[in-house]
């Protein structure tokens, strides 16, 4: 019994891309990766399908990764400021 072939995620891309620019047909684009007709439509559907959350999730969350960063690091430095000048005070009394 013949087992399966198993293909990188890169490979799929790479297939699936060539199928999405429909510069070849999908039997001429099999052939010459020597997988299933098939096999290209689904990977072409499955990168069509999956685009939109490609775009919808990415951006978003790391901008607001981002900006939660920013504002804790402000309220550092925030902090610390307050904290010198406190003791930029007390030394010159003492001084």
């Amino acid at each position: 019994m013949a087992s399966r072939k198993q293909y990188d995620n890169r490979f799929k891309a790479q297939v699936a891309i060539e199928a999405i620019k429909n510069q070849r047909t999908t039997a001429q684009i099999a052939s010459d990766y020597e997988v299933h007709p098939n096999q290209v439509s689904q990977w072409k559907r499955q990168i069509l399908d999956e685009a939109p959350q490609l775009f919808a999730k990415g951006r978003p969350q790391a901008t607001s990764d981002n900006d939660r960063l920013i504002a804790e690091l402000y309220r550092q430095i925030g902090q610390l400021k307050v904290e010198l000048d406190w003791v930029q005070k007390k030394t010159q009394r003492l001084g």
